[in-house]
């Protein structure tokens, strides 16, 4: 009886990926490498059938390839495996981090050089925030950084309407319920204030969804402007709003290094 397995009709592939070059890696991560997405969505993306491997669809991620001998493709583009590029651009508000958005009027790759390819964003700022914002064509980066267990600060200058008092600020550290998620500044500091009006600096140690915006508003405080300053060891500093610049590997890779907590850069 013939056996339909694929993980058993793609074994060809595999013996010619561990017997190639020695450069044999699971095909998500190879996907990643290319600037897909991150390892994770590649493995989504694979089971959809959108993966071929030496011209067979291949719906498992458990595969590995060899970049040297097998020809993979996505949606039926040859794909290779892309240098690493790594930016940091200051997103002026009303821009979109989207690849694409049909209701969006602007996006932030609109800002940046098409020569680096496919890029996506490590993390996102909402629409009308502002600030920095890491782009990359490295899914494993991009994953390492965005997962919760990582606990990578982030911090943001935030204006705000409404009374700002210590017990607001204790109920910010002490952290929030709201729809299910507990929301929850690891530092927060007052820069400016006046009658009805704050100027802070919070921290936050995860990425939920506007979050701060969110935990503002559930203590009775408008938030009229948000930027973010500072994603890790990486600051913003003095970057004109709407450019970027690229980062190297000495201030990226820190960011990722497991059993290390990122501290602030003083470069600026």
């Amino acid at each position: 009886m013939k056996n339909t397995s694929e993980h058993r009709r793609f074994k060809p592939a595999q013996r010619a990926g561990a017997s190639g070059s020695g450069n044999s890696l699971r095909l998500a991560r190879f996907l990643a490498s290319a600037g897909i997405a991150s390892r994770r969505d590649c493995e989504e993306l694979i089971r959809q059938g959108k993966v071929q491997v030496n011209d067979k669809v291949v719906l498992s991620p458990a595969i590995n390839v060899d970049p040297d001998v097998d020809l993979v493709k996505f949606e039926d583009k040859l794909l290779q495996i892309e240098k690493k590029v790594y930016l940091l651009l200051n997103k002026p508000p009303g821009f979109t981090c989207s690849a694409s958005d049909p209701f969006a009027k602007r996006l932030v790759y609109e800002l940046v050089p098409k020569k680096f390819g496919r890029l996506f964003s490590v993390g996102r700022l909402d629409r009308e925030s502002e600030g920095l914002l890491i782009l990359t064509n490295d899914g494993d980066f991009s994953q390492a950084l965005s997962h919760p267990s990582r606990q990578v600060p982030r911090r943001y200058l935030v204006a705000c309407e409404g009374y700002f008092t210590s017990a607001k600020r204790r109920r910010m550290l002490e952290g929030i319920r709201d729809q299910g998620e507990l929301l929850q500044a690891t530092s927060v500091q007052q820069r400016g204030h006046f009658k009805g009006h704050a100027e802070l600096e919070i921290a936050l140690s995860s990425g939920k969804k506007r979050e701060i915006r969110r935990l503002c508003k559930a203590l009775d405080l408008e938030v009229t402007s948000l930027q973010r300053i500072a994603f890790g060891s990486i600051e913003l500093g003095n970057l004109p709003t709407g450019r970027w610049r690229l980062l190297d590997a000495a201030e990226a890779k820190p960011l990722t290094q497991p059993g290390k907590k990122p501290e602030p850069s003083h470069r600026y």
